[in-house]
């Protein structure tokens, strides 16, 4: 016959049995993914007014980076990207050459730039902030860069987890000292990074 002691003793073992089962059950929390860039279908962009006149576009064709997403928690996502600064393309070889000259951006000493990501926040449904270092000529100043989140789910022509980002920064170019013709040729520059990126193979 059981005691009121084997009793107790019971419940706390079939307690104990059902948190283990439950917890067994539960589907597992969301880990961040890792996401590999789509170069094909992503661009670093910039424009610059010049004289009033007339505003110019560039872009940077050759970019590599690592991209985290949790979509569960967003400030657990990350960015870290290294652009190749000797790729600058402002469709005017001649203006690309001083571009890159010591006058702007000194390629021969200093040819990548890099964003790595400090804090992500969640804004919107759609919509994050992400604020990270950004070096250009070996100067680190914050910048904050508005991201939209266009789509996210499975790719229809890789079969496999997608995800369609846009954001979009200015940079003050008298910071990092590229400061040449400034007010002349305009001092923020806006910029627009398109991204498509698939989850990473293992």
């Amino acid at each position: 016959m059981l005691t009121p002691f084997d009793g107790a003793t019971n419940m706390k073992r079939f307690a104990a049995a059902a948190l283990a089962a439950s917890l067994l059950a539960a589907p597992a929390a969301a880990e961040p993914v890792a996401y590999t860039f789509d170069m094909s279908h992503s661009a670093i962009s910039f424009t610059f007014n010049h004289l009033g006149f007339s505003t110019t576009e560039g872009r940077f064709g050759e970019w590599t980076g690592e991209l985290v997403i949790d979509q569960e928690t967003p400030s657990n996502s990350s960015v870290d990207v290294t652009v190749d600064v000797t790729s600058l393309n402002t469709f005017w070889a001649d203006r690309d050459a001083h571009l890159k000259s010591a006058d702007m951006f000194e390629v021969e000493k200093h040819p990548a730039a890099r964003f790595t990501s400090t804090k992500v926040e969640k804004t919107g449904e759609n919509t994050l902030a992400v604020t990270g270092d950004l070096t250009i000529k070996d100067i680190t100043k914050p910048l904050v860069l508005d991201v939209t989140v266009n789509k996210m789910g499975e790719h229809p022509v890789h079969k496999q987890p997608g995800v369609g980002l846009t954001a979009t920064g200015v940079i003050k170019r008298s910071d990092y000292g590229v400061d040449y013709a400034v007010p002349y040729v305009s001092d923020e520059i806006p910029v627009t990074i398109n991204v498509e990126a698939l989850k990473a193979q293992d």
